[in-house]
């Protein structure tokens, strides 16, 4: 257990160091760092409480006493979105977690126990391919009818459209996965199904899920600013980035500073999350990871080595032997 728990921090930071060389993967850890470190931040301390007003200077700009300004009711515009930097990481992580658990069903049940041969997963896909032309605005608005404008109406629509594509995306390469000899080998030696699909299909497909999931993120942030604009998002009172930025496109003409800063941050989180994919996809992959590739095949070379060792350690010597057939004569 201690010899898996190193290998796996030994290959992440190869993975990490490897993305740390890349333009796009450096750029994609510095502005993810600085949101984890900035909502830890907002956690313990802001530089105004979330319901401070300054009613003498509405609308104001950058100054000493409020770095970005202030909105149209006093409140302090980097006070609102630290706060909202934690309502927006916790929208995302949602968000992904809900899209990975509906996009792996969505695979299992479109690849199956046939590699997607038999008449219900040709079903399945054109189901999902019909549902993949509903706009994601069209649920958000028929799931705000019960619940009215919440985190979960974005939570629940962006899943939804984004575990779809995951599975349009997935399909092929899962069926190719499902289909292999050694996955006909392993059914015929009585592995389940669900052992199956997690231990060499999922592997196949984690790459584009890596990619997919990526995009999700950054686009769950473009979601939630579309739909609280809209009034159909995140409530009134509750920190967020489309909130502030929601409030302040207003004025935009009069007052053009306040809808610029959260308009810089969605877009640098969004592109720092769609870059992350791609640079976790090829510094993960052992054929393009040069640094990876030599410590799978250390780390095969030394699980040969122990199982020689453990195969000759359980060898009888000669001694035994003699000592065994002197005993059976």
């Amino acid at each position: 257990m201690n010899s898996s728990i190193r290998l796996f921090v030994r290959r992440t930071g190869i993975i990490l160091r490897s993305m740390w060389h890349r333009a796009d993967g450096a750029y994609a850890l510095a502005v993810l760092m600085a949101w984890l470190v900035v909502c830890a931040v907002s956690m313990f301390w802001t530089p105004y409480g979330l319901l401070y007003s300054d009613a003498h200077n509405v609308w104001d700009g950058p100054s000493a006493a409020h770095p970005l300004g202030t909105d149209g009711a006093g409140h302090d515009l980097l006070t609102w979105l630290m706060k909202g930097s934690v309502t927006q990481l916790g929208i995302v992580v949602l968000v992904v977690a809900c899209t990975t658990v509906l996009g792996l069903l969505g695979v299992w049940a479109s690849v199956g126990s046939h590699a997607g041969a038999g008449r219900g997963s040709r079903i399945w896909m054109v189901c999902v391919d019909t549902l993949i032309a509903v706009p994601t605005v069209l649920v958000a608005m028929l799931v705000s009818v019960p619940l009215g404008s919440s985190i979960a109406v974005i939570v629940i629509a962006c899943s939804f459209a984004y575990a779809l594509s995951m599975v349009r995306v997935t399909r092929p390469v899962a069926q190719l996965a499902a289909a292999s000899p050694y996955v006909a080998a392993s059914r015929s030696y009585g592995v389940g199904e669900g052992r199956i699909f997690f231990s060499h299909v999922v592997p196949a497909i984690a790459p584009m899920m890596a990619v997919q999931l990526s995009m999700s993120a950054g686009t769950a942030i473009l979601a939630e600013s579309g739909l609280t604009y809209l009034g159909i998002g995140v409530p009134a009172g509750v920190p967020s980035w489309g909130r502030s930025l929601a409030t302040c496109a207003k004025l935009i003409t009069v007052h053009p500073l306040t809808v610029i800063w959260p308009g810089l941050i969605i877009t640098a989180v969004v592109v720092a999350l769609n870059l992350l994919g791609d640079a976790l996809r090829d510094c993960a992959d052992p054929l393009v990871n040069a640094d990876l590739r030599r410590v799978s095949y250390a780390d095969a070379v030394a699980a040969d080595g122990h199982a020689a060792d453990g195969r000759a350690d359980n060898r009888p010597d000669g001694h035994d032997v003699s000592a065994r057939i002197e005993e059976a004569s």
